[in-house]
């Protein structure tokens, strides 16, 4: 049995997941932690980064003691740590990757730089079991939305497809804001979205002309049309609207992926991230990958959203790989693109 420490600090949870990696390769989560300072943030409508720094150094000793009081583990019993260097914001980052990089030379242990994208898919894995190859992965969060072809979690990923603008989650924010609604947007729009109609209006699909480029994605110009809307109209239903929006994004998220995972003659898809926790994204993935013979892996909400765990899990899929460890001198790496696994 390997022991594996993750620790997560790329924008604003402090995450610390323990993972118990056996001799078959089966992984068993033991402890999953998440210190947030979303309320920190709200009033300013967004992350602040430098707030998020100081809440990451706040939290995380606290974070890791209570994840091994959960695990009923000592720091002594681990055996490798993964700690996200990137991408992220560069404050937040530096705090997790030093205190990763002052725990392994403690403990003597193995330190892996991990990419807190391939984190997000390899969640999956402690839910569903070890991915097939090839699989598809939809990675759509606050900062990203991206298609992956993952041929091997701990060493092939290749981008297909990618906003050019706007991610999912950055758009929900935007017209929770234009709405008045609650920061983080996502929650407070599935909601609203559930008494409204999604047929009400009829808000552009951004990229899905003939000659837009098949996998991108883009959503701003439909955050332009939401908000030219409430401009235009006294009378405002804003479950309406929400529902509206939330049914063009969905719409597009899933169409493309599930043409993306046909033409390239993949049967499994995975739909991870912040956003892989929406209500109508999920049942219409479902419904979509249903009709086109794909099989559907989500991972539980507690999972979707930025945690230790999933860095953990990815952190064991380099051991069992035997990916070269990183060297203490491992830094943040705030661009860090998604095709590289571990630094």
């Amino acid at each position: 049995m390997t022991i594996i420490l993750g620790i997560e600090s790329s924008c604003d949870e402090t995450g610390i997941g323990i993972v118990r990696l056996a001799s078959d390769g089966s992984l068993t989560l033991l402890a999953d932690e998440v210190a947030s300072s979303v309320d920190q943030h709200a009033r300013f409508g967004g992350v602040v980064p430098e707030v998020a720094s100081r809440a990451h150094l706040e939290a995380l000793v606290p974070s890791v003691t209570r994840a091994f009081a959960t695990a009923g583990l000592e720091l002594s019993d681990v055996d490798a740590i993964a700690v996200t260097c990137g991408p992220g914001l560069a404050g937040a980052l530096l705090v997790g990757v030093s205190a990763a990089k002052a725990y392994a030379a403690a403990l003597d242990v193995p330190l892996y730089g991990a990419n807190h994208l391939p984190g997000h898919v390899a969640a999956d894995t402690l839910e569903h079991g070890p991915l097939p190859s090839p699989c598809l992965a939809l990675l759509v969060s606050g900062g990203h939305t991206q298609l992956l072809r993952v041929d091997d979690l701990a060493t092939k990923i290749t981008e297909i497809g990618s906003t050019i603008d706007d991610a999912a989650g950055e758009a929900y924010d935007k017209v929770a804001r234009i709405l008045d609604l609650p920061y983080p947007g996502g929650p407070p729009i599935d909601a609203a979205a559930r008494r409204g109609d999604p047929d009400a209006i009829r808000f552009p699909r951004g990229l899905t002309g003939p000659r837009d480029a098949p996998y991108d994605f883009s959503f701003s110009g439909l955050k332009t049309a939401v908000a030219r809307w409430v401009e235009t109209h006294d009378e405002l239903d804003v479950d309406d609207v929400a529902a509206s929006f939330q049914e063009a994004v969905a719409d597009v998220l899933t169409a493309k992926a599930v043409r993306a995972a046909t033409e390239l003659g993949i049967g499994t898809m995975v739909v991870s991230g912040g956003v892989a926790a929406n209500s109508r994204l999920s049942a219409l993935a479902r419904e979509r990958c249903a009709d086109a013979g794909i099989d559907l892996r989500v991972p539980r909400p507690r999972l979707c959203t930025d945690n230790g765990a999933m860095i953990a899990a990815l952190g064991a899929h380099l051991v069992a790989a035997g990916v070269r460890p990183s060297a203490l001198d491992l830094s943040a790496s705030p661009g860090l693109p998604v095709s590289i696994v571990s630094v």
